[in-house]
């Protein structure tokens, strides 16, 4: 009882706080998987591409952002690169922009290789087909497989939202003010480890669960409405 009176307390004086941090947290990993989403799909047709030294760089961009761990390309981002950005570009050099452009680069990564598995899923014949019909390769791309694509992938890139919600944690390394940094603020002001840190835990697994319900709902839908279709 005085525990649960003790955390009513704490959620009072810090509850505002702790809101902000989710409204960034959910912001940053929003924005994250929608730009990962545009530059995922750049990356999938560059892999696709008939010029070997654009399927090389796209390869070697999804292999590098796949293969170091977020933490390390934050730091980078955010260190090393603010560090030698000219001072006319002083409105860069701030932790939001360039850890936001680290998430989206590792976000795209790994969308590009979820885009590249759902077109790899459509049947080539419905390529053929169009080509027989008279359509440009860019027009079969654009109307017949990347919709197709994207429909199947949607879970999965749902999913690479609620994922990111968890990793983007590591931003508040560089002052972002998101929930784990609010998190870190109360603990300091309060001398007290233990319920700060449960309270983002509690909160973290609240939007996981929540989220995660709402995309199995999605796909019964999508599910059922391709059984009907």
């Amino acid at each position: 009882m005085d525990l649960m009176k003790s955390w009513m307390a704490f959620l009072n004086k810090y509850g505002p706080s702790y809101l902000e941090g989710t409204l960034m947290t959910l912001k940053l990993s929003f924005l994250g998987v929608f730009f990962g989403f545009i530059l995922g799909i750049l990356i999938v047709l560059l892999r696709r591409s008939k010029l070997k030294p654009l399927q090389t760089i796209a390869k070697i961009y999804v292999q590098m952002f796949r293969g170091t761990p977020l933490l390390v390309q934050v730091t980078i981002f955010y260190y090393g690169f603010s560090s030698v950005l000219p001072d006319q570009y002083a409105a860069l050099k701030n932790p939001f922009a360039l850890s936001l452009i680290a998430v989206c680069m590792n976000s795209s990564a790994y969308v590009s290789e979820i885009i590249r598995g759902g077109i790899n899923a459509v049947d080539r014949g419905q390529g053929e087909a169009a080509a027989s019909l008279g359509m440009k390769k860019s027009q079969i791309m654009r109307y017949i497989i990347l919709p197709q694509a994207i429909k199947t992938v949607l879970p999965a890139l749902c999913n690479e939202f609620v994922t990111l919600i968890k990793e983007t944690a590591i931003v508040s390394i560089v002052g972002v003010s998101d929930l784990m940094y609010q998190a870190k603020i109360a603990q300091g002001a309060s001398y007290k480890p233990f319920m700060p840190n449960v309270t983002a835990a509690l909160i973290y697994l609240i939007l996981v669960t929540g989220l995660s319900k709402v995309i199995s709902v999605f796909e019964k839908r999508l599910a059922n409405s391709d059984s009907h279709s």
